[in-house]
């Protein structure tokens, strides 16, 4: 009997609809992924998240051989085809699982001869005009707001960095050094450990709980706190847990807040495994309560310093909530500010490219509280580039080209006075 497609591509090809048909993120994955094998489920979110950051050149490539677009699936085997072929796939293989996740469907099983004939064509030239195609850009209702904030080459860097993805970060409980001699990674000058993209669970010291999955930037606003040991700090926005396990890791008494229940769950998962403390509250923050030494408002925003890890997002929606977002962070930071006890420290940051989600927010928090001030940051490890005019940090994707680069990020640290 003749075998069905790969598992992976056909998920691929499910995963990549779920973006683009139905605005679903590719982390709302566990229904596709579920009765895959460990190895086929990574392959499959590799494949949607690949054809995700090379879709403009992959349906420039397809555009000569189609009078018009066919239904967004047999689009999407085509761009999960021509992609896999313009990076060097065997054709083979690549043609046939492709024809074959057509057929499986009675809606689209009559694009049978279309795919084949496509894809046979793409299979002889792919490959050369695949290198000649541009750097895939964003789309104009995201670019054009980041090229006004930090001009046109800025912004072709960043896509680059978007275009080549992200290798793989930890942080590490105790000793970061020993952790990248054990996983065979590079200690960054941050103190952050990289390595090559893989399966997390199968590196050394997951298992014990020696390290956990966090990009170099993301762990910095805590960094920024300093020794934070037998203070009581509030994480406000807490899932999925990176920044609550580091002010753990550095002796803080931490009470981690969100608003979901279930992104928690991941954040107890990882308190298990590594063995650390802290008290987790499922809550709203702006109902919260309390009194803190320091507060790490890492506040929900749209996310667009993380495209390099996250393709999807520019495909889910257009813009539309940003302005709902910068109204809900300014609302936390008043929020947060109230909570804190005289002389503490508020962090705030947005894993955010648009200044309206950071530089700007701190300039109107300013204007709204007399007396608060943005704290200067002398730690060692940071880069006179990376230094924003009003006194908080601003990372960006191209910033470490050389070395795979980072997530966007702005942050900084405020004090009542």
């Amino acid at each position: 009997m003749p075998q069905g497609p790969s598992p992976a591509r056909k998920a691929a090809v499910t995963l990549l609809t779920q973006v683009i048909a139905d605005a679903r993120p590719l982390s709302d994955s566990g229904a596709v992924l579920e009765a895959l094998d460990p190895a086929d489920r990574a392959a499959a979110g590799r494949l949607a998240a690949e054809v995700l950051r090379s879709l403009e050149r992959a349906d420039k490539l397809l555009k000569p051989h189609l009078r018009k677009p066919p239904g967004v699936r047999v689009m999407n085997v085509l761009r999960l085809g021509a992609v896999e072929l313009a990076q060097g796939g065997a054709a083979h293989g690549v043609v046939n699982d492709c024809v074959a996740i057509v057929a499986g469907h009675k809606r689209t099983a009559g694009f049978k001869g279309l795919v084949n004939a496509v894809l046979r064509k793409l299979a002889e030239d792919a490959p050369a005009r695949w290198a000649d195609l541009r750097v895939p850009r964003l789309p104009k209702w995201l670019r054009g707001p980041l090229v006004e904030a930090w001009g046109p080459q800025a912004m072709a860097a960043m896509e680059k960095a978007h275009f080549a993805g992200a290798p793989l970060d930890l942080t590490a409980k105790e000793n970061a050094g020993a952790v990248a001699q054990m996983v065979g990674g590079t200690l960054l000058p941050t103190g952050s450990v990289r390595l090559e993209a893989g399966q997390v669970s199968a590196l050394r010291g997951f298992e014990s709980g020696a390290w956990w999955v966090q990009d170099a930037a993301a762990a910095l606003p805590v960094r920024l706190l300093g020794d934070v040991a037998g203070l009581r700090v509030l994480d406000a926005c807490a899932a999925p847990g990176g920044k609550t396990l580091q002010l753990a890791a550095a002796g803080a008494e931490v009470t981690a807040l969100d608003l979901s229940a279930a992104r928690l769950a991941r954040l107890r998962d990882n308190l298990g495994r590594t063995g650390l403390q802290a008290e987790i509250v499922a809550g709203d923050l702006l109902a919260h309560q309390g009194r803190y030494d320091a507060i790490l408002l890492d506040a929900p925003c749209s996310a667009t310093g993380t495209i390099r890890r996250h393709p999807d997002l520019p495909h889910l929606h257009q813009g539309e909530r940003i302005g709902a977002l910068i109204a809900l962070q300014a609302e936390m930071i008043d929020h947060c500010l109230g909570l804190l006890n005289p002389g503490g420290r508020l962090v705030y940051a947005t894993c955010s490219l648009l200044p309206d989600e950071g530089e700007c927010q701190i300039e109107e928090a300013l204007q709204r509280h007399p007396g608060l001030q943005v704290l200067p940051l002398e730690a060692s490890w940071i880069e006179q580039g990376w230094r924003a005019p009003e006194g908080g940090l601003r990372l960006r994707p191209d910033f470490w080209a050389e070395i795979g680069a980072m997530d966007g990020f702005y942050m900084a640290v405020l004090r009542a006075c």
